[in-house]
């Protein structure tokens, strides 16, 4: 999910130990090569889906029964705590507004409008202040945090919602996009994204996959790959039951503020 073309070497990197050891452990067929020619979306409905990486929203609504949860990784950037991650709530570097309630009547953009960090986070976040009723002047979609950014950026849009993983890799990938922006405020935490792989992977597999995660998170030779990526740490035991994120979702609806508007 953060495969932009400056870490796909990294990711490149990690993924043929991984694929190494999975094949090790007697797993067959494992690609060689990473899959790139998918959307996200498309990924996920995959039946030979052996391993990839989602967004918990999305998977608690419309994917649950095609995937399995199998380790949510921990990232080390501003906004994540062990395994947890918030959105930074961005606006133009010249924006007066200091809150969130500030932000009132702005036009805002988001990614898509399932997406946790995107819309879902930011949801939660706004819900005790919208009174019920509509917040923003304009709600907007843009396809990616990215383009949400460039559209605040360019003065198209007032105010976004992005990742802080996507944040923190973009402060060092483009800085120029960045400096002109800042953050406003941070929205609640949930769990990161996880690592995960069809529904159709049985146990032996994914145990398999758990035990392969387990040794690229500590192989001393991918520590450069793994600082380049920002990931610390693996949580091995996941929750599997997408509680936080349906509980923002539920908070949300009892603050009469079912839709992000």
């Amino acid at each position: 999910m953060y495969d932009f073309p400056q870490l796909q070497a990294a990711h490149d990197q990690l993924w043929s130990v991984l694929a190494e050891r999975l094949k090790e452990a007697g797993v067959s067929p494992v690609p060689s090569r990473l899959t790139r020619n998918l959307s996200h979306r498309q990924t996920w409905m995959h039946p030979g889906l052996l391993f990839g990486q989602a967004c918990e929203y999305p998977v608690a609504k419309s994917f649950e029964q095609r995937l399995r949860i199998v380790a949510t990784p921990r990232y080390n950037a501003p906004g994540c705590t062990d395994a947890l991650y918030r959105s930074a709530v961005v606006a133009r570097a010249a924006e007066p507004a200091g809150s969130l309630e500030e932000l009132r009547d702005r036009r805002c953009v988001m990614n898509e409008p399932d997406s946790n960090s995107g819309m879902n986070l930011f949801r939660a976040a706004l819900a005790p202040l919208a009174g019920g009723g509509r917040f923003f002047q304009s709600v907007q979609w843009s396809g990616s945090h990215r383009a949400s950014l460039a559209l605040v950026a360019a003065g198209e849009a007032d105010v976004t919602a992005v990742d802080c993983v996507t944040f923190a890799h973009l402060q060092r990938l483009d800085p120029r996009l960045i400096s002109q922006l800042r953050v406003v405020d941070w929205t609640p935490a949930s769990p990161c994204l996880p690592y995960v792989t069809s529904c159709h992977t049985g146990r032996t597999v994914l145990e398999a996959l758990r035990f392969a995660i387990e040794g690229v998170f500590v192989d001393r030779a991918l520590a450069p790959a793994r600082e380049l990526l920002l990931l610390e740490g693996v949580d091995l035991s996941p929750d599997t039951t997408f509680r936080r994120v349906r509980a923002l979702e539920l908070d949300a609806q009892q603050w009469r503020y079912p839709v992000l508007l």
